[in-house]
């Protein structure tokens, strides 16, 4: 049948299983736009501003497992999703960023709303198209969506000039093509199998690929297989129980000090979905020091990229697990699990107990092992990943590598509309300032978020770094705001509740969480508090600091 290329495009997101556009029209969208409008089966989320919709497709994917989708005009409306863009770029997350652009004579002459936003987002997308022909649309938007799930994902963006959308072409359904992870390597696998049968004190890290490849089942399995403990980055939260006596809990810079001596004492570190990042490996020089790494990837470009490994295999996570489980036998290492155990006891009667821990406490008595919890980026996000326990994968929504302050509101709406479900949202003020225009679009469909805003007045972790590093020099990071956000939440349309104390914790939250639709808290936190311990950068993981 012959179409328009706007309508082709619909067509083709419905092929791919697309139910959900996060977006924002403009004049070079307009025929798309249209398009749904008169096809009328995709939901479109109409969010406050072109970052909002990026970060809403990102949170709908990372809570979802399926690929977000964003949709912004062109020039400005194109270039304000580049940081979402960039966000799930760094996170793996798989994205498709549609924009419209001008018509294709006038690609190149300066016109009304142009930019090359294909040049723009190149490095921080896995491909990019300028579809210059309507015949290679329908085409075009199915590679977009399979190279955004195949291998290590992310996001792809597609251009669409003014001419190619009303431009008409023939259309017929294709189903949508799946990726099928490449076999496993059996050499370096049996390699992997008998360092690991040989190990006294094996450890696993879990990363962010172990959420993407929907490892968790297997990561659990080798973890009883071997009988060994478990630590996790910030992007691989979720994947291993937290109330597993196996986890330690979080590593690298703002890890627990059991991950942290777990990981000196360990003869074999087993690395699943992780690359090494500096804020996990801290000094990479010494992060091998007496003994055997082996790191499971599936991005041939993270293999000995940050560290030098001993041991690599690379394939899909869950089918590197799968084909390694049954070469591995029972193991036995009560010894071992009984001195990280002394780790976590002694780390749990000695750690501080910042106001944000009580208040988070009282809020998982209202939520279970379902409800997404989105965070923005500072000390706020620290705290959550170190003392809210979290017990399945895809729960934790957060931005890691881009480190994106103004993430979180965003992509607490695409969790809330992508599950359905409850969402808490975890902020800082400084956070919460880049991004709180989404509230509206919360509070227009109705969405059951309850926002935590840690208000402390400062920019918490810049602030942190300032106290330790910079002889308490606080240059620009009080922020000496007067904003008052019990009445700001009400201004849009929501409820807004006073926490001024973290013994009133239970009470309020109790509130705001048998509210229908959007809730803030406003949670007064002093403005020293700090996120411990905490690893110099650069330093290794004997140089933690524990007390300020």
């Amino acid at each position: 049948m012959k179409l328009t290329g706007a309508e082709i495009l619909i067509h083709c997101l419905k092929e791919q299983g697309a139910d959900t556009v996060f977006g924002y029209p403009g004049g070079c969208v307009l025929d798309i736009y249209d398009a749904l409008y008169r096809d009328g089966s995709i939901r479109h989320i109409l969010t406050a501003h072109e970052q909002g919709a990026a970060h809403a497709a990102d949170g709908y994917a990372r809570a979802t497992g399926r690929t977000g989708v964003c949709l912004a005009t062109s020039g400005p409306g194109a270039t304000n999703l580049v940081t979402g863009i960039a966000t799930a770029y760094m996170d793996s997350v798989p994205l498709v960023a549609i924009t419209g652009n001008v018509n294709v004579a006038g690609l190149g002459r300066d016109s009304f709303q142009e930019v090359d936003i294909a040049g723009i987002t190149m490095p921080v997308t896995k491909h990019n198209y300028i579809v210059k022909d309507v015949n290679k649309l329908a085409e075009t938007v199915r590679e977009a969506f399979y190279i955004a799930n195949a291998g290590r994902k992310g996001p792809v963006l597609v251009d669409i000039p003014k001419n190619i959308q009303t431009e008409t072409a023939e259309y017929e359904p294709v189903p949508a093509h799946g990726y099928t992870p490449k076999p496993v390597a059996k050499e370096a696998l049996a390699e992997a199998a008998k360092a690991i049968r040989t190990s006294k004190r094996p450890l696993i890290i879990v990363g962010g690929g172990a959420v993407s490849s929907g490892a968790a089942d297997k990561v659990r399995a080798l973890a009883e297989r071997i009988q060994a403990p478990v630590s996790s980055t910030l992007m691989g939260l979720g994947v291993y129980p937290s109330s597993d006596e196996r986890f330690l809990g979080l590593v690298g810079m703002h890890g627990t000090d059991a991950s942290a001596k777990a990981f000196l004492r360990a003869d074999t570190v087993i690395v699943c979905g992780m690359r090494f990042s500096d804020r996990v490996a801290g000094d990479r020089s010494k992060f091998r020091d007496r003994k055997t790494i082996i790191q499971f990837d599936i991005d041939a470009a993270e293999i000995d990229k940050n560290v030098k490994t001993d041991i690599s295999v690379m394939a899909d996570l869950g089918e590197i697990l799968k084909t390694l489980l049954p070469l591995l036998e029972q193991a036995d290492h009560a010894d071992w699990l009984k001195e990280v155990n002394a780790y976590k006891e002694y780390e749990k009667n000695t750690a501080p107990a910042p106001a944000t821990k009580a208040i988070l406490a009282a809020a998982k008595a209202h939520t279970d092992g379902d409800t997404p919890v989105a965070t923005d980026v500072g000390q706020h996000q620290m705290w959550t990943a170190q003392y809210y326990p979290f017990e399945k994968p895809r729960t934790f929504i957060s931005s890691g590598g881009l480190g994106t302050m103004g993430y979180g509101m965003g992509a607490a709406i695409g969790a809330c509309i992508g599950t359905g479900k409850q969402t808490l949202l975890v902020t800082g003020d400084g956070s919460f300032h880049m991004n709180l225009n989404e509230l509206c679009t919360a509070v227009t469909y109705k969405l059951p978020l309850v926002i935590l805003l840690a208000n402390n007045n400062t920019l918490g972790m810049v602030r942190q770094w300032q106290t330790l590093f910079y002889g308490g020099r606080y240059s620009q990071t009080t922020l000496g705001r007067k904003t008052d956000y019990v009445r700001l939440a009400e201004a849009f349309g929501a409820k807004g509740l006073l926490l001024d104390r973290p013994e009133n914790a239970e009470t309020v939250l109790e509130k705001a969480f048998s509210e229908e639709g959007p809730v803030l808290v406003d949670c007064k936190i002093d403005i020293d508090e700090k996120v411990l311990p905490m690893i110099a950068p650069g330093k290794s993981f004997d140089s933690i600091i524990t007390k300020i």
